[in-house]
């Protein structure tokens, strides 16, 4: 079953956004916090102690089957936010096929931001905006051995 769920960008205070949220609505996060030092990234030894420290991905998991996720998005990674681009919907399929085959279809005449395709941390993924600036993520969760 396909599921969608909000994903967050913060200027560089999502930790402390989503340790607010943990404490309205309980849960644990899932997978722990993950830290731009955590992933084999390119520049990744130029990146200061602050920019390492900061939250690469977070998720945490409310109700049943619903997730909120987020990321710190960096002037000093080269990304602006603002009002508009500040959160993605999140796509999650049951299949490698099916994420291909949405996002080969949400994608066609939008601009696409990081290609689909096998990520460090066991997913196939994508991100882009459609046609109507519209900011999507597609991803299938590859099982875990």
């Amino acid at each position: 079953m396909t599921k969608i769920n909000p994903y967050l960008n913060f200027p560089g205070n999502t930790e402390e956004a989503f340790n607010f949220y943990q404490s309205i609505f309980g849960g644990e996060f899932l997978g722990g916090i993950i830290r731009f030092g955590d992933m084999p990234m390119e520049g990744h030894e130029n990146m200061s102690e602050e920019v390492k420290n900061k939250v690469m991905h977070i998720a945490l998991p409310i109700g049943d089957g619903n997730m909120l996720m987020a990321t710190d998005a960096l002037e000093s990674m080269g990304q602006k936010l603002s009002q508009g681009n500040n959160f993605y919907i999140s796509v999650s399929t049951d299949s490698k096929d099916e994420a291909q085959r949405i996002y080969d279809k949400l994608s066609e005449g939008g601009a696409i931001e990081m290609p689909i395709g096998d990520v460090p941390w066991g997913s196939y993924f994508s991100m882009f905006k459609d046609k109507f600036d519209v900011q999507w993520m597609v991803s299938y969760d590859y099982p875990k051995e």
